[in-house]
């Protein structure tokens, strides 16, 4: 198309050579980015990770979630990865209406690759997309059934996480309840207890109490003594 403009004015020239160079430009970045892509894609088969075998999840992400996670046995079990990468709702019930919210919490960098899987996802025929319209027709806003495909997600990718390392000959040792129970091919894991929020550790819901500060008369007192 830029070869068949033709232009004879000064302002046309500049314009079409400008639009040359920023398209030379494209087009470097271009292969510069496949090439980058295929490094990464070799990097993590060489980790014996099959976390691209997930839709929507590329060498980009994949490789951003093992740099992030390091040794997935430092997570004993789906639940505290879950709480990790933030898409363990927390618990916001009153009375007798049981809901959740959004958590903030956790690495805002694999929440965020885990929700661009999830969002592609429902653009593609995928297990994903029948998952989230299922929650959907159980009367779920389309912010909470997002946010269950979410949670999905993560225990899919902690299951991909957990075999990778057991291929690679990183047992996962420590694993109490490393539950195998969603998988990459699961059409319809279950998402119960483990949608809960993690409670806080004990230093932070038992702390020590203050001690009690003394009285302006027994200080008056201490100094007339």
């Amino acid at each position: 198309m830029l070869a068949s403009v033709r232009t004879r004015d000064i302002a046309g020239k500049t314009r079409r050579r400008i639009a040359a160079e920023e398209l030379a430009d494209l087009v470097a970045i271009e292969k510069m980015t496949k090439q980058v892509s295929a490094e990464l894609k070799t990097l993590v088969r060489e980790r014996q990770s099959h976390l691209m075998d997930i839709h929507g999840i590329g060498p980009v992400v994949a490789a951003r979630i093992l740099a992030d996670v390091g040794d997935v046995a430092r997570f004993a079990d789906r639940n505290r990865f879950a709480s990790w990468t933030g898409t363990a709702p927390l618990d916001a019930s009153s009375g007798e209406q049981n809901r959740h919210r959004l958590s903030r919490a956790g690495n805002r960098r694999v929440n965020h690759v885990i929700h661009i899987a999830a969002v592609t996802q429902l653009r593609l025929d995928t297990e994903g997309r029948a998952y989230y319209r299922g929650k959907r027709a159980v009367g779920k806003k389309p912010a909470e059934a997002l946010r269950c495909l979410k949670r999905r997600l993560s225990d899919v990718i902690y299951k991909q996480l957990v075999a990778g390392a057991t291929a690679a000959g990183a047992s996962p040792g420590g694993h109490c309840g490393a539950s195998q129970e969603s998988s990459a091919v699961d059409s319809h894991p279950l998402i119960d207890t483990s949608d809960q929020p993690l409670p806080d550790s004990p230093s932070r819901r038992y702390a020590a109490p203050a001690p009690p500060r003394k009285s302006t008369a027994t200080k008056s007192l201490e100094a007339t003594g």
